[in-house]
């Protein structure tokens, strides 16, 4: 679909790749809210939207020498890392869960951190190149969370819990992908959080509609200071998944070695995050919250939920978005909702055939409180093309 236009508070407009009227009441508040800013050059609201803290999930805020810490997100970085093995679904055994085993023996899940940092130089396929330099820039971050050096160094490389995942997927084509989304972890969490108070006590934030929405302004110590914190942990929540994926990788590598795996070309897509882009020959701060880059050729990835088909896609570089597509199916109701509506054998009747907790820890990731991933891919046709359809066949959650 071609988006649909609707009135913002100002003079900019809130263009939609949904139908408005599917919308939840309190998301529609919350992006009219945003278009109180008076910072505020455009926003674009992609098919995947729902409420979310402050800003809403599945929105794209671009503004003008402001920046709005709570249109990140408290994970900061949160992204997805997908890539296709030499595998097919003929080399795979009948029975998943004991390669299921293996993978949540190597990535700590849910609240888990390994015991010791993992050493980027013994894993075989990751790139040693820019830790060191990674690290000692912890030093420069916010002064409350220095104490948790040690917590962020053991919990690079784990999953954590909620809708982060790691997946191994049967493409269309019989190709076997693996496939895993997490972010930056508490320390992302804790850093956001400190930013964000200190924006809303900032004194031009005062007077706005939603002091969720407070922002930092371009020029200010509190804006360089955010700015580098935030850089920080876009960086920690892409080696996070680098981590993972390798050791992903290696469990696949030794559970196969006869079939001597090898992998192709690694995609990468944050989806909580800021970019400095240009449009309209206006320099611009780009704040994607559940949104990827859909630049001319870039290539992203689209997960449904735990029991449905994912997408890899290449952008179509469409402006009027900002570049940007969805970043999954997105949520249709929240996760109390879904703990009262669904039932244990309701998640284990709508992930049959995927090898995957079936049990009440997981019921608010259950498949029926997601969107229709096939239904929000047909409204953002003229973001991205598809390349290759996924679907799980081992779906590992904390």
């Amino acid at each position: 679909m071609t988006y649909t236009e609707i009135d913002g508070a100002r003079d900019v407009p809130i263009r939609m790749w949904t139908d408005p009227a599917t919308v939840e009441g309190q998301a529609m508040q919350q992006l009219r809210n945003i278009t109180t800013l008076p910072w505020l050059k455009g926003l674009a609201v992609m098919p995947d939207v729902h409420f979310g803290k402050g800003a809403t999930v599945g929105s794209v805020i671009a503004m003008k020498d402001a920046v709005c810490p709570a249109a990140v997100g408290v994970d900061i970085g949160c992204g997805m890392s997908a890539v296709k093995t030499s595998l097919t679904v003929n080399d795979l055994p009948d029975d998943l869960s004991k390669l299921r085993s293996k993978i949540e023996q190597a990535i700590p899940v849910g609240m888990g951190l390994h015991s010791e940092a993992v050493d980027p130089s013994k894993v075989y396929g990751l790139s040693s190149a820019g830790w060191d330099d990674f690290w000692d820039r912890f030093d420069d971050v916010a002064d409350s969370v220095k104490f948790r050096r040690e917590r962020a160094t053991k919990q690079m490389g784990t999953l954590g819990g909620g809708n982060h995942m790691i997946e191994l997927c049967l493409a269309t084509d019989g190709s076997v992908w693996l496939m895993l989304h997490s972010g930056s972890r508490n320390i992302g969490k804790e850093l956001a959080e400190h930013h964000m108070g200190v924006a809303r006590a900032l004194s031009h934030n005062q007077g706005l509609v939603d002091r969720d929405l407070a922002v930092f302004l371009a020029n200010t110590p509190e804006m360089a200071d955010y700015r580098s914190d935030l850089y920080w942990a876009q960086e920690y929540a892409a080696r996070n998944r680098a981590i993972m994926m390798a050791l992903f990788q290696q469990v696949v590598r030794t559970e196969f070695r006869k079939a001597k795996v090898t992998f192709g070309e690694m995609i990468n897509c944050h989806h909580n995050y800021v970019s400095e882009e240009t449009y309209d020959g206006m320099d611009l701060l780009v704040t994607r919250k559940g949104a990827i880059r859909a630049g001319k050729g870039d290539m992203g990835i689209i997960p449904g939920s735990m029991g449905t088909r994912s997408y890899i896609v290449r952008g179509l570089g469409n402006t009027a978005a900002f570049n940007s597509a969805s970043h999954g199916a997105g949520r249709k109701m929240s996760r109390n909702a879904a703990k009262k509506r669904f039932t244990v054998a309701d998640l284990a009747e709508q992930t049959k055939g995927v090898e995957c907790r079936k049990d009440a820890g997981v019921v608010d990731e259950i498949p029926g409180a997601y969107k229709d991933i096939d239904k929000v891919m047909a409204q953002q046709a003229d973001l991205v093309e598809v390349v290759a359809q996924i679907k799980q066949v081992i779906c590992i959650k904390g």
